[in-house]
């Protein structure tokens, strides 16, 4: 059994910077693909951003491209999302995913697809 913990979340002002780190138990992170999914009232739930499980492949949301970046430390099974330039649009609880068993090296963007969830931390972006 895997857990994940997220943290890093909370209240800023568009423009701003942000960083969620998502701290996992387990001697298997760097086997793990992982995932930035954030979920807004009333919409789907949605990936953000994925990266592999050695770290070389990422997958980014055409929304936050160029503004989020996602990476892994798999000494600390630790894996980030700095959040740069935030807008009110970014307000969402962000969930950390992982999957396990993954053979093929990329990212993994289907929710459905994950095994674990953190239980999510609250980012809100003020105009």
């Amino acid at each position: 059994q895997v857990q994940l913990v997220e943290s890093g979340g909370g209240l800023v002002q568009a423009g701003a910077s942000l960083r969620l780190s998502c701290a996992a138990s387990g001697r298997t992170f760097r086997s793990y693909a992982m995932g930035w999914f954030r979920q807004a009232p009333g919409k789907a739930r949605e990936c953000v951003a994925a990266i592999s499980w050695s770290g070389g492949k990422t997958y980014y949301a055409d929304s936050v491209k160029g503004r989020f970046t996602i990476s892994r430390d798999n000494a600390k099974n630790t894996v980030y999302l700095q959040m740069n330039s935030v807008k009110p649009e970014d307000t969402a609880v962000y969930f950390c995913a992982a999957r396990a068993g993954v053979v093929v090296d990329v990212p993994t963007t289907k929710p459905e697809q994950y095994n674990y969830w953190g239980q999510g931390t609250q980012v809100t972006v003020s105009s």
